[in-house]
């Protein structure tokens, strides 16, 4: 996983995330190609202090030029999704800048039910905070593009053979 080095950074730090997006589908267990690392990050002023300074940290900046202190405000952040459709804010590395790092902008389902049902993936005896298949069902329901339904069918495919697999255990 070649984001692997974020996950250790925001595990380190203790930011409240969940990979959400095509990689999650991976980490559930459906191989399929992604280009980049989707973050559900929660969005108290707080974490989101902490996270922009890890991102940093890493050489990622924003595609969008925002100061950290405007992002962390709600009510530009809502200006920005009214005014300009805005649904992820992107983050670029500056030495290769195919590594990008969309995070949400808003809590479709709130964290805190996120945060409840995380999935704790194991890859490189790294802790990968994970969505839900449940919950990362309902995301791409929200979204609705063709892959996203596609995502979908291959998520309800792995729960089914999960609930087999745990009926036979």
């Amino acid at each position: 996983m070649i984001y692997l080095d974020i996950v250790k950074a925001l595990n380190k730090g203790k930011i409240k995330y969940a990979v959400a997006g095509g990689v999650a589908v991976v980490l559930h267990g459906f191989t399929r190609f992604t280009a980049d690392l989707d973050l559900i990050v929660e969005l108290s002023e707080e974490n989101l202090d902490k996270f922009f300074d890890i991102m940093y940290s890493l050489e990622y900046r924003p595609r969008v030029p925002v100061k950290k202190e405007e992002f962390k405000d709600s009510r530009i952040r809502q200006e920005w999704i009214d005014k300009k459709g805005m649904i992820v804010f992107s983050f670029f590395h500056i030495r290769d800048h195919l590594k990008i790092v969309d995070m949400l902008v808003t809590e479709p389902i709130k964290f805190s039910e996120i945060e409840k049902d995380i999935e704790k993936i194991e890859i490189n005896r790294v802790k990968v905070c994970t969505i839900s298949n449940r919950h990362l069902r309902k995301l791409k329901s929200l979204a609705n593009r063709p892959q996203d339904l596609i995502d979908i069918r291959n998520l309800e495919e792995i729960e089914r053979i999960n609930n087999e697999n745990r009926k036979r255990s």
